[in-house]
Formats: structure tokens, C-alpha cells, sequence
């Protein structure tokens, strides 16, 4: 995988307190509950992040189905792991989404939230996926719009790279750079899946602290190491320039702000 997609440190903890509760909450619950309406007995989790969709999960799949939730990164596992009794039995382990170490044939049902953009491989993720699943299992993803529907990415990118003009920054053009359906369309049908829906949909989400939200923009994800990496400027620097940036564009009181993303499904045949 590459530096873009190395969640560890201290950013699983700025990931899930700054950005869960504004960006990936609602996207978490829509997609459990597609997963959930599919009543499967078996479902893998892959780029499960600190466990924002494992938990919604837990509370829709149907009762008794096994629930296996993995991640590049094990810092961000560690934190999911938390939010679980031991009696939950959600099993969790590190996994590379383009190498599953489970045998052809496991699940029912596998479930990836804002994830696949990170893939460096993501032809060879989607035929991992296909050949994990039963026949007749289903593939659940979603991917972020462009930031001209997620003006958050486009400040956050915009922002960053003030500070460092002659090498800005790049993390925030890779959550927002895999958007274009139909080639989607053709890797997924390469790959052996069937049946492909795909829908948009369009959140309009307040944002009760635009500091809190900054503060995950910079530190809960790869980008605070690009930063540091530079040198020269502090973080908080740029925290507080993203949060100013968050006011004037989406006001205050709260701010509000609109998302927009696309979940794909798919069957194998």
C-alpha cells in the first residue's frame, strides 16, 4: 500500500473523534443497512477503519451472522476493537485488501466503506473480493465524489497547499480521484461481477465545530505526515487556516456543508 494510505499513530484517534461523527457516520449507517437488507449469514468487512461501519453492523446484520472486519493498518483496528464487548465476537485482524487471506468462497457478503480509493491495485482488489465471495454473494462499496461535491476535500487540499506552493500536499486528491463510474463499471465486470447498481447519494451535514472538524482534517489522516515531512510549518498553523476556511465557506452555528458519494453493488455470478 502506499504512504497514502498509512492510518497509524495517533491519527486512528483524530480520524474517528474529528472526521467520524461529520463525514462518515451517515454514509455508515446507509450502507449497513443495504448490507443487512441482503440477510447475510457470513459478511467481511475490509478497510474497516476504526469500526464506524463494523458497529452499525453489528446493530442491523441479522443475529448469529459472523462478522469479520479487517484493516491495512493495525492502530486503526485497535481502536475499533474497543468498541466492542468480547462476547460481540466480531473478529478482527489486519488484512491487505489486495491479497485476502481467507479461502475462495467465505462470505455472503463483503462491505467497504471509503476505502477502494486507496488501493493501489484496485483491479486486483476487486478479483480478491470476487474470489472470497460465495456464488451469489454480493459486494458493497462506496467512493467519494469529485470535490466539486465535497467542498470539504477541495479545501482541505486547497488549504494545505498554501503553505507549501512549490510541494503542496497530495493526500486530499486521493479520497476524491476515483469518481468516474463507468470505469468502475469495467473493473468490477473484469473481474467477474454481475448485476452492478449504483446510486448516488447527497447528504446536506451540519458541522457543530469547525475546529474539531479541522483538527481531523490535518491530523486524522496521512496528510499531518506530509506536512511534517516538509517541515517548516506547524500543524496547528494549518488546522487553524482549514477552520477559518470552514467558516467563510459553510458559515457557522452551525456550518453546513453538503456530501456527495457513490455506493456500488455487485453479484457474483
Amino acid at each position: 500500500m502506499s504512504n497514502d494510505a498509512s492510518f497509524i499513530g495517533n491519527i486512528p484517534e483524530h480520524y474517528d473523534r474529528g472526521l467520524g461523527p461529520v463525514i462518515f457516520v451517515d454514509y455508515a449507517a446507509d450502507i449497513a443497512r443495504r448490507a443487512a437488507a441482503c440477510s447475510p449469514a457470513r459478511v467481511l468487512e475490509i478497510a474497516a477503519g476504526t469500526g464506524i461501519v463494523t458497529c452499525r453492523l453489528r446493530d442491523l446484520l441479522p443475529a448469529g451472522a459472523d462478522l469479520t472486519a479487517t484493516d491495512l493498518n493495525p492502530p486503526m483496528l485497535e481502536v475499533a476493537r474497543a468498541k466492542f464487548r468480547p462476547e460481540e465476537q466480531v473478529d478482527f485482524r489486519p488484512a491487505n485488501a489486495t491479497a485476502l487471506p481467507f479461502p475462495e468462497g467465505s462470505f455472503d457478503l463483503v462491505v467497504c466503506q471509503f476505502g477502494v480509493m486507496f488501493f493501489p491495485d484496485k483491479d486486483r482488489s476487486y478479483r480478491e473480493i470476487h474470489r472470497v465471495l460465495v456464488p451469489g454473494g454480493r459486494y458493497l462499496f462506496n467512493v467519494w465524489d469529485a470535490h466539486r461535491y465535497n467542498a470539504f476535500g477541495r479545501i482541505a487540499h486547497e488549504v494545505a497547499g498554501s503553505f507549501f506552493p512549490v510541494d503542496p500536499p497530495q493526500f486530499y486528491r486521493v479520497p476524491f480521484s476515483y469518481h468516474q463510474i463507468d470505469p468502475i463499471k469495467e473493473s468490477l465486470i473484469e473481474a467477474g461481477f454481475t448485476a452492478i447498481d449504483i446510486a448516488v447519494l447527497r447528504l446536506e451535514k451540519e458541522i457543530p465545530d469547525a475546529a474539531c472538524f479541522a483538527q481531523g482534517i490535518v491530523y486524522g489522516n496521512p496528510l499531518i505526515d506530509q506536512i511534517r515531512a516538509r517541515g517548516g510549518v506547524e500543524p496547528d498553523r494549518v488546522v487553524d487556516a482549514v477552520a477559518q476556511a470552514l467558516r467563510v465557506e459553510f458559515g457557522t452555528h452551525p456550518g453546513r456543508m453538503t456530501l456527495q458519494a457513490m455506493i456500488f453493488s455487485a453479484s457474483k455470478r
